[in-house]
């Protein structure tokens, strides 16, 4: 029996525990956040380390990565010098291809035609490879990174106008303090009390990608017909999205009794089934496991 745990800087009113078996191998997986305190989130990892045989790190992630280049992010590199014996992922090197091949899939198995469609990401720095594939497939991509991290309203367009942006950026953003960037602890139960002003951007899109929290927290109170690409949902957020009116959720990590973990765990998964050093993981070992557990996006059509 192989043991994961996510541990999250998230909500704790978000933790969930599961079994499952991935090629023959039965696993305990454990999400558990520390409702924003990162020095709990250390001590915890501290106490497990050595105990169990992967750690996700949920709740952050660890780079902020465009194309080849990667920028550590500060508060992340604390959580990840805490684990010394077990390895910890952050879901980055698994969320691009898994994101990408999700879209793809969606448009070759499912038919799905992306072309012309206005699809609005809400940090495409944090989902790349989503953007990258929606942009191959002729989506009008608005990528709302400044809007809504920073509240400067200049969305990007193109993918060159995002890495350029990212390469000025992220050396700077990557020092600031987590919190400032992304919903921790219980700032991930709320909306924001602007979230008006953005309405705009989901109401112009016809779908919407990207992190299930910052998507909901600038939501609309309906959005009739649209589609939902993203992921860690547990079965109160699928109907908050079926009472907005959302057609079709497409959830890019399969559905652990009854609810999607982040990338960060399936990644967690992979490197204990890999067992090999994080060091000498390549993608071709994630995009293999990828065809050999057979994981495809989980589409539930809602409305």
């Amino acid at each position: 029996m192989k043991h994961v745990v996510s541990v999250s800087i998230g909500s704790s009113k978000r933790d969930h525990k599961a079994r499952a078996e991935f090629l023959g191998e039965e696993f305990i997986i454990e999400r558990i956040g520390t409702d924003g305190d990162i020095d709990k989130a250390i001590s915890l990892i501290k106490e497990l380390d050595g105990k169990v045989d992967a750690f996700g790190m949920g709740g952050t992630d660890l780079y902020l990565t465009t194309g080849s280049r990667r920028y550590l992010i500060r508060d992340a590199a604390k959580i990840l010098k805490a684990a010394q014996k077990t390895p910890m992922v952050d879901g980055g090197g698994l969320k691009n291809i898994l994101e990408y091949r999700a879209v793809k899939y969606l448009a070759r198995e499912k038919g799905m035609d992306f072309r012309g469609k206005r699809v609005l990401i809400t940090a495409a720095v944090d989902r790349y490879g989503m953007a990258l594939a929606f942009d191959e497939e002729g989506a009008r991509l608005v990528m709302a990174d400044l809007v809504f991290a920073l509240k400067i309203p200049l969305p990007f367009r193109t993918m060159r106008q995002l890495r350029i942006a990212a390469s000025i950026l992220a050396p700077i953003i990557v020092r600031l303090p987590f919190k400032m960037l992304y919903p921790t602890g219980s700032e991930q139960e709320k909306t924001d009390s602007e979230s008006s002003k953005l309405w705009k951007y989901y109401q112009e899109a016809d779908i919407i990608g990207g992190d299930f929290l910052f998507i909901r927290r600038h939501m609309p109170p309906s959005l009739p017909g649209r589609i939902i690409v993203t992921n860690t949902v547990t079965a109160a957020d699928i109907e908050f999205l079926r009472q907005r009116g959302i057609r079709t959720l497409v959830t890019t990590t399969p559905e652990l009794e009854g609810r999607s973990f982040g990338t960060n765990v399936m990644e967690a998964v992979m490197v204990a089934l890999l067992q090999k050093p994080l060091a000498e993981i390549k993608r071709q070992d994630y995009e293999d496991l990828i065809d050999r557990m057979g994981l495809v996006p989980r589409i539930v059509e809602l409305n």
